[in-house]
């Protein structure tokens, strides 16, 4: 089997690190919102890829994170976090918030058929793991502590490693950007990211820490608990391409700082799902939810549509490629399933005739006697049985 490396960039022949195991990690979702057809693509695909190595014999360990903690507003070390700010205006407990999400995205994916990952564990419940990453990465020199916050340091581990290998980020441009941002001045440079955060005031989400009372950087989880369940070297990582930087990056950069060393050996990266041209995300406001599209009941939905269906318009198209939201593609895949459905009922009508199923003996024999190989008389007697059949 060869997987699409985006490391690499290339495709490369998969080999598992442990014989006849395949260790897999899966960004999951910040459960502040309702997931919406754009971040299904990513779980759908990975669905499809755990499937088919449970097919071919692999015994595979998914691991996919919950973040419940640390993703500030706009993906950047500035703003309110995502959770925090959903429970200020709805006057709920950030993990109100958090259970009232993930129920709803657990029912949506066992609607799609989506396989739930062998672990799924919440930020919010590794602090300590991240803590300890922290420190490793403090250790090694790769870091740096302001204020009570801890930034990583691109600059200084751009000279030992290759910060921007994944994304191909211009790794002097980024270090050149000289804006300020609002409450960051105590890094060094706007590159560097959030470790560890100092917890303002008013923020209602933070844990006791060497450095202050804060919470963990968005990036942090997923080097800590991928590392922790699947062990400092894994095979597969997957995610969207809008994750590729600063996540994915920053990740690459913090495994090799705390551990020497990359963690993940293959990277895939579905393309986004876009609507008129446009990415579909939550920041944008045009995206479409799961319940929604079940429902019927949004003002661009002609039609609900079933958890089937949606799963079938995102497989028709390539996992790398973009794919465009229309109604009219929506019932296209509705039809075209009912095809494929309607076929394999019919097939599975078919009466067996005795001459085809003495025809089934006669193979069934030769293999039970080890006769694999047919000589050329028999093959066309049963070449002739099978014409005489059709």
């Amino acid at each position: 089997m060869e997987l699409y490396n985006s490391l690499s960039r290339k495709k490369e022949v998969f080999k598992e690190n442990v014989p006849g195991k395949v260790s897999m990690y899966t960004c999951g979702p910040t459960v502040y919102h309702f997931a919406h057809i754009g971040n299904l693509r990513s779980y759908i695909m990975e669905d499809v890829l755990e499937k088919y190595l449970r097919y071919s014999g692999y015994d595979v360990k998914r691991v996919m994170n919950i973040t419940d903690v640390g993703h500030l507003e706009h993906d950047a070390d500035d703003g309110e976090d995502k959770i925090a700010k959903k429970a200020r205006l709805d006057q709920l407990e950030p993990m109100e918030v958090v259970q009232h999400y993930l129920l709803r995205y657990h029912k949506a994916m066992e609607k799609l058929n989506v396989l739930p990952p062998s672990i799924e564990p919440h930020a919010s419940g590794h602090i300590i793991e991240q803590i300890e990453f922290v420190k490793k990465i403090l250790e090694a020199g790769y870091a740096y502590e302001s204020e009570g916050s801890v930034y990583f340091d691109v600059e200084k581990y751009n000279k030992d490693f290759n910060y921007g290998k994944l994304s191909g980020r211009n790794i002097d441009e980024l270090l050149e950007t000289t804006r300020e941002l609002d409450g960051q001045s105590e890094k060094r440079r706007s590159a560097d990211f959030a470790l560890w955060k100092k917890a303002a005031p008013e923020h209602i989400m933070h844990w006791p820490s060497p450095w202050s009372e804060g919470f963990p950087g968005w990036h942090l989880e997923c080097s800590a608990m991928g590392t922790k369940y699947l062990g400092d070297t894994f095979d597969i990582h997957g995610g969207g391409m809008d994750l590729m930087f600063p996540h994915h990056e920053a990740e690459i950069a913090q495994s090799c700082a705390a551990l020497g060393h990359e963690s993940v050996k293959y990277w895939m990266h579905n393309n986004m799902i876009t609507i008129n041209g446009q990415k579909m995300g939550k920041s944008l406001g045009n995206f479409i939810t799961l319940d929604e599209l079940f429902t019927g009941e949004n003002a661009v939905l002609e039609q609900a549509y079933t958890p089937m269906t949606i799963r079938f318009f995102i497989l028709q198209a390539h996992y790398r490629s973009t794919l465009d939201f229309s109604n009219e593609a929506l019932q296209a895949a509705e039809k075209g399933l009912k095809r494929i459905l309607q076929a394999a009922k019919d097939v599975k009508g078919l009466k067996v005739s005795a001459a085809s199923a003495e025809v089934a003996k006669e193979v069934a024999d030769l293999k039970e006697n080890g006769c694999y190989k047919i000589e050329n008389d028999e093959l066309e007697k049963i070449k002739e049985q099978v014409l005489n059949i059709l």
